[in-house]
């Protein structure tokens, strides 16, 4: 090796001498280059979700807890995001309830605040998911309620009346204080979901500016929470809020986390902010409940594979949100929750999440990776313990082989017929089958 030249090739271990040229191994990671720290991966059972899951049988209810949070037998998620709630609709499933239904009597006038412990069931499922190590739970509200808002109503859009900021501000960070009474801490707080889109059920609309504006009367107030904003539509749309908040000083002081959507248009590059940013919400479209891993459906496994991996090396993003976690019928959520016969379903959609989410551990730095056949998508980590995680999701129809792997390691593959399968390596060597996901886990 050439004094004072050293090349990084796999893992951090000296490349070969460039006198002695050799093949490029299929994976090169070189942790001198480093990228975004990880938050973490999780879902969100907003919208009264949670009511199917209690409805299922407690050793049911149990096993569902267990693949969305448990590091061996499921995911290992560990974000929660709540819905905040709006007034009801009266669809099933299709509302929350709030802290403050009726109007006090006006933006001035003291709050008249409920809280029924329960929340949807979410304070349930938020215990739960904290025995299991969860640390992150992202609060968000889809709308003020409606006497705050210029049409009256807390659905179809509409936009937040000056004179009630505070109000709503106070709100927000009184629902805090309701979870924080529970033994639950919110570590992120978000006043806007969807601030580009109207919709029939709880929204509320924000420009880039207005969203930059509020941000400024919240921040002071919810000092002891992570600002969230503001969880666009789409990713392109997203970059407007971040660029209106990041132009404002003081605005900019408080966002703590950028967040958006992924439905209007998909991650493509960085949100334009040093701070982290969320993939906070997708599922993509269909119109079956679909356990696929690779049928071309565009709402099977592999598509939830590439659109983690798209997120993590193209948007650098810190967390991604799956939603949601379970719900009924012809949902694309990664189960279906079935309170009528009492059963539940799994789709591939949970175990592409859980080939990240599960190794992927919060406070873990994403590193640069390369592969020689373009056909592999690849992402590395290094977490905070030491351990190296390479995901591989090779979307040829050949496999490929990866020579050199050095360390104590474990393969784990996912494709139609394994979900986390593990598999030793041996001779450090991994064999990435065709159309299929392997997570590389290096002591």
């Amino acid at each position: 090796m050439l004094r004072g030249l050293v090349a990084i090739s796999l893992l951090g271990l000296p490349a070969v001498h460039p006198a002695h040229p050799a093949d490029p191994p299929a994976i090169t990671v070189n942790e001198r280059v480093r990228h975004q720290e990880i938050d973490g991966f999780g879902v969100s059972q907003a919208f009264r979700r949670n009511e199917l899951l209690e409805a299922l049988p407690a050793d049911k209810q149990r096993e569902v807890l267990d693949l969305w949070f448990d590091r061996d037998k499921g995911a290992g998620l560990s974000i929660l995001r709540l819905g905040i709630g709006s007034s009801p609709t009266g669809s099933p499933y299709d509302h929350m309830v709030s802290i403050q239904p009726d109007n006090p009597g006006g933006p001035d006038a003291p709050p008249k605040y409920v809280w029924d412990g329960d929340d949807n069931s979410q304070v349930w499922v938020a215990k739960e998911a904290q025995r299991y190590g969860v640390k992150r739970f992202f609060a968000d509200a889809w709308s003020a309620p409606g006497y705050m808002k210029d049409n009256g109503d807390d659905k179809n859009g509409g936009t937040l009346l000056p004179e009630w900021q505070r109000a709503y501000a106070n709100y927000l960070v009184a629902y805090t204080k309701f979870y924080a009474r529970e033994g639950i801490k919110i570590t992120d707080l978000g006043f806007t979901n969807e601030p580009d889109w109207t919709a029939t059920y709880a929204s509320m609309r924000f420009t880039p500016e207005q969203a930059a504006e509020f941000v400024k009367v919240l921040g002071p107030i919810a000092r002891n929470t992570r600002l969230v904003c503001c969880d666009s539509f789409g990713w392109n749309e997203a970059k407007a809020y971040t660029a209106a908040i990041e132009a404002d000083p003081e605005a900019r002081r408080w966002v703590k986390t950028h967040t958006g959507h992924t439905y209007a248009s998909p991650v493509d590059g960085p949100l334009p902010t040093s701070r982290h940013t969320w993939m906070s919400e997708w599922n993509p479209n269909g119109s079956t409940w679909n356990e696929a891993w690779d049928d071309g459906s565009g709402y099977d496994g592999f598509t939830i594979a590439q659109a983690v991996h798209d997120a993590l090396t193209l948007g650098d993003v810190s967390a991604y949100v799956y939603w949601l976690g379970g719900s009924r019928g012809a949902t694309r959520a990664l189960l279906q929750l079935d309170e009528v016969a009492r059963e539940y379903h799994v789709s591939k959609r949970l175990w592409a999440l859980a080939a990240y989410s599960r190794f992927i551990r919060p406070g873990a730095v994403r590193v640069e990776a390369s592969a020689a056949d373009p056909a592999l998508e690849v992402s590395a980590f290094r977490n905070a313990d030491g351990s190296r995680v390479v995901v591989a999701l090779n979307t040829g129809t050949a496999p490929v082989t990866w020579k050199g792997v050095h360390g104590r390691a474990t393969a784990y593959v996912t494709d139609n017929t394994n979900d986390l399968t593990p598999s030793a390596v041996t001779g450090r060597t991994v064999t990435l089958q065709p159309r299929a996901l392997t997570t590389i886990v290096i002591k």
